[in-house]
């Protein structure tokens, strides 16, 4: 299951350098809006320090990580939802994606062009919000039209996914008029089964992107207290990154603070020890990519687990609450058809006794049936029959 991100944002707030310094793929950046056009696409490897000690620990031939779709969206303006900007071109590939990262201008920079002409989280957050909420509206309207005309054809034995479908739109419609996006609204599960095939672009859920300036990347690195509880930024920034930070706490979402040059600067970087040291320079305590990636996993409930041997050390995404079966279907279908046994144990015990060997004498090491649930961390080697 590999996660599917989409950035978005107004012109101009640094989606472009943030995708290249964090993807490593080469996505035009300039100050004036539209620069992109069609959306870059870049595949990322997951940072995960229990996958780099685990092929210390088996010295497999090859590790492979879990990976994220990163797409590089153009900007969103005003009216986008009415053709602006090429607003319809732009929103449909939002469409594709699986969540939203939305990239929010927290610096000033008179050298830069904001497309208001002024840096207001606030304002830029709810221009984006309401073009969103349009495009599904307009989508509502849509949907609704062809159901209400099937209704009237179908026998009354048909009507019943109709009927679901229009008391599902019934609750959308007046959550999308005030502002609130589809993922807020209590569906039932057929109720959201039924308007599936909609894709509503705010039923994807969305983390907001604080792209903050060197000084203010400083000044909050340089705050941290001695307990390493990070403080607030101080001025204008603060007030920027608390607008963001507000609204992301308001829909149960994460705001996660970046600094598009640093990441620059760190991705032209290839040394690993050069680049925790340019890290440990700044005060910085992990990338913008390995940020982004775990409040991604929160929002989505994703849980990782592995597959280690001497062949191979492996990451593999699944979601919280899956059972063996279905985690053994992210390797090949055929696990989950013919499985039999899951054999697991910790990531957190192969770390404290160094061997398999040593997990079994412990006692650690346990066969787990076809309702196990995975935990995150958990070592797994499947056993099946097809």
């Amino acid at each position: 299951m590999a996660l599917n991100c989409g950035i978005v944002g107004l012109p101009n707030v640094g989606k472009s350098t943030i995708f290249s310094a964090l993807s490593g793929a080469v996505a035009e950046a300039a100050n004036y809006p539209f620069c992109t056009i069609n959306p870059n696409v870049g595949i990322v490897n997951v940072p995960d320090e229990r996958l780099l000690r685990l092929s210390g620990i088996f010295k497999p031939q090859r590790t492979i990580p879990a990976t994220v779709e990163f797409v590089d969206i153009a900007g969103i303006v005003k009216g986008a939802s009415k053709g602006e900007g090429l607003g319809n071109q732009f929103l449909s590939h939002i469409r594709e994606v699986g969540m939203i990262a939305q990239v929010v201008r927290c610096f000033d920079d008179p050298g830069i062009i904001h497309v208001n002409n002024k840096v207001d989280p606030e304002s830029d957050m709810e221009t984006i919000s309401i073009e969103l909420a349009l495009a599904d509206l307009d989508t509502l309207a849509k949907r609704r039209e062809r159901v209400e005309r099937a209704l009237k054809v179908q026998a009354k034995g048909e009507q019943k996914g109709a009927e679901t479908t229009l008391s599902a739109l019934d609750k959308i419609g007046p959550a999308l008029e005030n502002g609130r996006p589809v993922r807020a609204v209590d569906l039932s599960e057929d109720e959201k089964a039924a308007v599936q095939d909609c894709r509503f672009i705010t039923a994807k859920p969305q983390l907001y992107v604080c792209n903050v300036d060197e000084e203010a990347m400083r000044s909050i690195a340089a705050t941290r207290s001695a307990a390493g509880t990070q403080r607030p930024a101080e001025g204008k920034a603060g007030a920027y990154i608390e607008a963001v930070s507000r609204r992301a706490r308001a829909e149960s979402s994460e705001a996660v603070l970046i600094c598009g040059k640093f990441e620059a600067e760190l991705a032209d970087i290839e040394d690993p020890e050069e680049k925790r040291a340019f890290l440990e320079e700044l005060g910085i305590e992990e990338p913008g990519l390995q940020s982004l990636s775990r409040a991604a996993y929160r929002l989505l409930g994703l849980r990782t687990f592995f597959t280690a041997g001497e062949d191979e050390c492996r990451a593999w995404t699944i979601r919280a609450g899956d059972a063996a079966p279905k985690a053994a279907r992210v390797i090949h279908t055929d696990f989950e058809k013919g499985f039999i046994k899951a054999e697991v144990y910790s990531y957190d015990d192969i770390i404290r006794y160094g061997t398999e060997a040593k997990i079994k004498e412990a006692g650690k090491y346990r066969v787990e049936g076809k309702e196990y649930i995975v935990q995150d961390g958990d070592v797994m080697f499947f056993k099946f029959n097809v």
